[in-house]
């Protein structure tokens, strides 16, 4: 059976996958080069204007060779799930602190374009398991989705991988600045009160205020965004499939299977 046409607005995403980096040096120059097209300032429909939200994140079998990217697409008033989308590939990049988009890009894009089967229309807003403009060259997973897909993300990461900030209040909403060589590149987030924070940076189209307040709306109970919390469980295969199985797009044997 053909593939069904890809939307329009995949497209511009596609034609880089054909030429993907697998040199760090390679994947540096792109880094300097595409950092300058991101739009740090608010260029979406608005908060109040959002109807879906998609989290993305990639887990990985057989020892890192198998890339497992999911995307979780949610109504972004109830945060109920819509539907899912997972896509498995060889790993197309070694694992290198600081290239991480380069290892997950790739398979993320695969599963967006099975989301569309079912969804055509894009995410009005993808909050990335990773970090976005915090990152040592300014173009962080976050960012170098958004500006491949030409769409607003959010970059939520779980960790700190550069920058510094003053002591975080514990109640949930408490925020810092984050900030590498003078430059704000980031904030510090607390979703949940007495639980390590989050790094909330610009990706692409959305501004910092923005995305923590897009954030924070999705993290009504946990610490982690309700986007990435659904990304997470199908990407890192914990619990079982029936969970999610009946919101899954274009399911197939190769790209969806019972976890062991």
């Amino acid at each position: 059976m053909d593939s069904p046409p890809l939307e329009k607005w995949l497209e511009p995403a596609i034609a880089p996958l054909d030429s993907w980096p697998t040199k760090t040096a390679e994947a540096k120059e792109i880094q300097k080069a595409e950092r300058e097209q991101v739009i740090s300032q608010n260029r979406f429909c608005g908060i109040e204007n959002i109807r879906t939200i998609a989290g993305v994140d990639v887990g990985f079998e057989q020892q890192g060779a198998i890339a497992r990217a999911a995307v979780a697409l949610l109504d972004f008033q109830t945060l109920e799930p819509l539907g899912v989308a997972i896509a498995r590939m060889p790993t197309p990049f070694p694992y290198i602190p600081g290239f991480l988009s380069f290892r997950e890009i790739p398979a993320i894009v695969r599963a967006l374009a099975k989301l569309t089967c079912k969804f055509p229309a894009p995410p009005d807003v993808i909050i990335c398991d990773g970090q976005g403009y915090a990152h040592p060259r300014r173009f962080g997973l976050a960012c170098h989705l958004g500006v491949l897909l030409d769409r607003p993300t959010v970059g939520a990461a779980k960790s700190r991988l550069i920058g510094q900030h003053l002591p975080l209040g514990e109640a949930k909403g408490n925020r810092e600045l984050l900030g590498d060589s003078g430059e704000t590149i980031g904030v510090v987030l607390r979703t949940r009160d007495n639980v390590r924070p989050l790094y909330i940076s610009v990706g692409h189209r959305i501004g910092l205020d923005s995305a923590v307040e897009i954030v924070l709306h999705c993290t009504p109970k946990y610490r982690l965004p309700e986007t990435t919390r659904w990304a997470d469980k199908i990407a890192s295969q914990r619990g079982s499939n029936k969970s999610y199985a009946h919101l899954i797009c274009a399911p197939n044997s190769s790209d969806e299977k019972s976890p062991p």
